[in-house]
């Protein structure tokens, strides 16, 4: 039986409310529902006493490319509970979906544990930044500390820029220019392994301020790191800006990858014209077998990204936003060879 998200809320004392807009959310993290937990077990299966009839409705729905509307779900730290939309869920799980749209409404805990303070913390610095990324901090009061080389970064772009900066912005910068380049380099020197329970954004803040507000010149951070770090921020940032990619190790390179597309009746053609459209598309071709499309795409990785992470932003957020798309599996070549026309 699924979770009751009365039961979650009532013991996380969870009443304050955030609104996280509509965004993709794993189908293993949505482990409730609102009032039908009854009527689906823990992996979301529809229980023997309750009708198929509309699931089977919304199955075929599905299968046809038929678009719907996102189901509404509460958050309760990182998981999920469905307000409406029990059946949409269900039919996704059936049918191999990795995840589904939603509208997202947050319930922050207000109960004094520490974890809990930590976790309202982080809700206060994602409401400040509109981050579209998750920073995991360990320690209480660090995300204070984040925020207001945010806040130093804007002042130092409007003073640059001479316009008007949000802080949206501010902290998109910040995160793409200083956050992920020093994160990169600590990820280099392996200093990690030496702080087992700690996460990369705690030792990204301890470096930083101690480098950039504390000037502590007793730190040291292991091989590399001193040259790489400059003793401000801004010059930090300068520096990444400048660096070619065989001194700043995998900054910008291209990932090529091979999409494999299952389409909805009768929707190849329009699905081909759609991708094609697409710049990072190079290639595409409807074939027989047991896929439909293939599209091979050339993707440029955004600083210290992943190659799954950069694949995977595009692949969910391109691709499988097309109506028609059914499925799709990305293959990423590895040993290549190929001949010049």
């Amino acid at each position: 039986m699924l979770k009751s998200f009365k039961e979650v809320q009532k013991n996380e004392a969870a009443y304050e409310t955030r609104d996280r807009g509509i965004r993709s959310v794993a189908l293993v993290k949505i482990v409730g529902s609102v009032g039908r937990y009854h009527d689906f077990d823990e992996r979301f299966r529809i229980r023997s006493h309750v009708p198929v009839e509309r699931l089977e409705k919304i199955k075929n729905r599905m299968r046809s490319g038929k678009m719907l509307p996102p189901v509404k779900l509460y958050q309760v730290k990182n998981e999920y509970y469905a307000l409406d939309g029990n059946h949409r869920i269900a039919a996704a799980n059936e049918l191999g979906y990795d995840e589904i749209q939603a509208q997202v409404t947050e319930f922050i805990p207000s109960k004094g544990s520490l974890e809990n303070l930590l976790y309202r913390e982080k809700a206060k610095f994602d409401d400040i930044t509109q981050l579209p990324y998750t920073i995991e901090l360990t320690d209480f009061g660090q995300y204070g500390l984040l925020l207001e080389q945010i806040y130093r970064l804007r002042k130092y772009l409007v003073g640059k820029s001479e316009g008007p900066i949000t802080i949206p912005n501010a902290a998109k910068d910040w995160y793409t220019t200083v956050y992920r380049p020093l994160v990169a380099i600590i990820k280099k020197g392996g200093l990690i392994e030496h702080f087992p329970g700690r996460t990369l954004a705690d030792l990204y803040t301890f470096i930083s301020v101690h480098q950039w507000e504390r000037n502590d010149e007793a730190l040291r951070y292991g091989i590399g790191i001193s040259q790489l770090v400059p003793k401000t921020m801004e010059a930090f940032r300068t520096k990444m800006a400048k660096l070619k990619e065989t001194e700043y190790p995998e900054m910008l390179r291209e990932i090529t990858a091979f999409v494999l597309i299952n389409v909805a009746a009768k929707k190849e053609v329009r699905l081909v014209d759609k991708l094609f459209k697409l710049d990072e598309v190079k290639e595409v071709h409807s074939v027989h077998g047991n896929v439909d499309v293939i599209a091979k795409v050339v993707l440029k990785r955004d600083l210290v990204s992943s190659d799954a992470e950069t694949i995977g932003d595009f692949v969910h957020n391109k691709i499988r936003q097309i109506s028609g798309v059914l499925s799709s599996q990305t293959l990423i070549p590895g040993y290549s060879k190929q001949k010049n026309n």
